[in-house]
C-alpha cells in the first residue's frame, strides 16, 4: 500500500481494537481503560510498522522518553529519528478522558508520516486520523471535499474548543469576531470537525507535542485548509523538542481575520 493509504489502514485497524476493548471491559473503571487502550492501540501500531516499514523511524506519545526535549543521540531514539529520512508520528489514542467515558465519539486515533524531502513546510506527506466510534477515516490518500460553510449556518462562525482547557483569551476572541464556541474532546475529533465543516475553525494555545496535531494537520491541509502557529508562522514536525504549543486550523477565507483577532488577544 501507498502511505497514505497504510496510514488509513492502520488507524482503522487500531480504532477497532479500541472499540473492542470498550465492550470488553465497559466503563466502570476510567483509568484502567484508559490505560488499557493507550496500551493496546500503541502496541498494534508499532507492530504494524515494524513488519510494514521496518526502515522508518517513529515518534509515538505511549514511546518512553517521547517528550523529551532533548536531541541526545540514543536518548529514547530521539538521535535516530532526527536523522531518519521517514518518521511516523503516532498518538495511540488522542483523547483518553472521553475515550473512558460512555457514549462519546469525540476521540480519535492519529496516526501521520513526515518524510525530509516533502514538498510542503510542515514536512507530512501521509497522514489519517481515526474516530472509531464514529465509524470513520479522515485520511490523505481520499481528501474529504473543502467545506465551503459550517453546518451551524446563520452567518455565525463556531470554533472549536477544548472541553476542559481552553485559552484563556478565546471567550473574548469568540466575541469580537461574533464566533461560538463549541465544546470538544481531542485534537484529533476538533480538527476533523472543521475539515468536515461541522466548524469552522479550531484554535489552541494550551500547549500540545507534535502527535496531537500531526496527522489532523496532515488531512486538513491535504483538504485545502489553512493550518500555522498561532502567530501565523509555519507549523513543523520531527523537531528536537517534540513540543508544539499552539496551532489554527481553519477554512483559507478565515486565517487572515482569525489571525488578525489573535495578535489583538495576545495569542
Amino acid at each position: 500500500m501507498v502511505d497514505g493509504e497504510f496510514a488509513r489502514w492502520l488507524a482503522a485497524r487500531a480504532g477497532e481494537a479500541l472499540v473492542g476493548l470498550r465492550a470488553e471491559l465497559g466503563f466502570d473503571d476510567p483509568a484502567a481503560l484508559k490505560a488499557a487502550g493507550d496500551k493496546v492501540s500503541h502496541d498494534l501500531i508499532r507492530a504494524e510498522l515494524a513488519r510494514w516499514r521496518p526502515g522508518d523511524a517513529v515518534l509515538s506519545e505511549e514511546d518512553e522518553g517521547s517528550r523529551q526535549a532533548s536531541a541526545a543521540q540514543g536518548e529514547a531514539g530521539v538521535g535516530s529519528r532526527l536523522t531518519a529520512d521517514r518518521v511516523w508520528i503516532i498518538d495511540p489514542l488522542d483523547g483518553t478522558r472521553e475515550f473512558s467515558e460512555q457514549g462519546r465519539t469525540d476521540w480519535a486515533v492519529h496516526v501521520a508520516l513526515w518524510a525530509r524531502d516533502a514538498s510542503a513546510s510542515h514536512g507530512l506527506v501521509a497522514g489519517a486520523v481515526g474516530l472509531p466510534a464514529q465509524q470513520r477515516v479522515l485520511a490523505t490518500d481520499q481528501p474529504p471535499a473543502y467545506p465551503s460553510v459550517s453546518v451551524g449556518g446563520a452567518g455565525r462562525l463556531r470554533l472549536a474548543a477544548s472541553r476542559s482547557r481552553p485559552p484563556a483569551f478565546l471567550t473574548d476572541l469568540a466575541e469580537e469576531v461574533g464566533a461560538q464556541l463549541v465544546p470538544m474532546g481531542s485534537a484529533g475529533a476538533k480538527i476533523a470537525a472543521v475539515v468536515t465543516g461541522e466548524v469552522d475553525a479550531y484554535i489552541h494555545a494550551g500547549g500540545q507535542y507534535e502527535w496531537d496535531s500531526a496527522a489532523p494537520v496532515a488531512v486538513a491541509t491535504a483538504t485545502g485548509l489553512h493550518a500555522s502557529r498561532i502567530d501565523g508562522s509555519a507549523l513543523k514536525y520531527n523537531e528536537a523538542d517534540p513540543r508544539l504549543p499552539d496551532l489554527l486550523v481553519c477554512r483559507k477565507d478565515l486565517a487572515s481575520r482569525l489571525l488578525a483577532a489573535l495578535r489583538r488577544h495576545g495569542g
